[in-house]
C-alpha cells in the first residue's frame, strides 16, 4: 500500500519523466507536495525505492526511474515490466531448524488452528519512520490472540515503547481500527506519510502520542493530522 504522499510524488515524478524526460528536482518536489523540507522527500523517495515504484539510478545527480505504477492506475505496465517487489526480511524471515516427525505430528493440531495473517514491514517505536509497507510475507498466530476484525503483523524498530514490554525486532499484532481509546497502545499515522507505534492520549482538542520511554517526549498533533490505522493486540518476540 502507498500512502497519499508517496502516491502523489510517484504520480509527480512519471508525469516530468514523461513530458520532459528528467525528473523533478527535490526542491520541485517538496513544492509540488506542499512539504515543509527536502528531508520529507527523503523519506519518501526511500519509500517508494524499497517498495519497488522507483529506482535511483547510480552515479547521477538526481537521476530516477519509474519502475512501475499502482495495479490501479497502470496493471498493463507493471504486467509489461514482470517487476517483482523487493520483499523485506525482518527477524521472522530468518530460517528456522526443521522440526522432527515427533514433534510435527504434536503440534498438527496447533498447526491446524493457527491462523495466518499478513506482516506489512516495519512501524517505528521511537523517531516515526516511513509509513506501512506493502505485505512482505504472512505469519501464524494462536486464534485466541485474535477476535474479531480485520489483523495484520508489523515488525517493531525502535525502543521508544520499552517500558510497555516492545522491544526493538518484535512483532506487533495489530487489528484494523481507525479509532482508539486514551491509553490503547495503536498504530498511528502522521501528515500521511509517517506511522509510528505509541499510546493514544488526547490533550484538549489535540491528540498525544506518548512514548513508553523517558528517553523520548510526548509529541502532540492537531486532530486532522494523525490517523488511527489499528490496535496492539498482540505480540510475538524470537529469542
Amino acid at each position: 500500500m502507498l500512502t497519499r504522499k508517496q502516491h502523489e510524488l510517484l504520480l509527480f515524478i512519471h508525469e516530468r519523466l514523461k513530458e520532459s524526460g528528467i525528473p523533478p528536482s527535490f526542491d520541485e518536489m517538496k513544492e509540488a507536495l506542499d512539504l515543509a523540507s527536502k528531508s520529507g522527500i527523503h523519506r519518501l523517495i526511500t519509500a517508494l525505492e524499497e517498495r519497488g515504484f522507483i529506482r535511483r539510478l547510480p552515479n547521477r545527480a538526481r537521476a530516477l526511474e519509474v519502475l512501475r505504477l499502482p495495479d490501479s492506475i497502470a496493471p498493463g505496465l507493471n504486467a509489461a515490466r514482470k517487476f517483482s517487489p523487493s520483499v523485506i526480511q525482518g527477524s521472522l524471515g530468518r530460517p528456522v531448524k526443521e522440526p522432527s516427525r515427533l514433534q510435527s505430528a504434536s503440534n498438527d493440531d496447533d498447526a491446524a488452528a493457527a491462523v495466518s495473517i499478513p506482516v506489512m514491514g516495519r512501524i517505528a517505536a521511537g523517531v516515526p519512520i516511513d509509513a506501512i509497507q506493502h505485505k512482505t510475507h504472512s505469519i501464524s498466530v494462536p486464534p485466541d490472540m485474535i477476535s474479531g476484525g480485520e489483523h495484520y503483523a508489523l515488525e517493531v524498530k525502535g525502543d521508544s515503547m520499552i517500558e510497555a514490554g516492545i522491544f526493538d525486532g518484535d512483532t506487533v499484532i495489530i487489528r484494523n481500527a481507525n479509532s482508539a481509546t486514551p491509553g490503547e497502545i495503536i498504530v498511528a499515522l502522521v501528515d500521511e506519510e509517517e506511522a509510528t507505534l505509541k499510546r493514544f492520549r488526547r490533550k484538549g482538542a489535540s491528540i498525544a502520542l506518548e512514548a513508553a520511554n523517558p528517553a523520548y517526549e510526548t509529541r502532540i498533533f492537531g486532530p486532522d493530522r494523525v490517523k488511527v490505522q489499528g490496535k496492539l493486540v498482540g505480540l510475538i518476540r524470537r529469542y
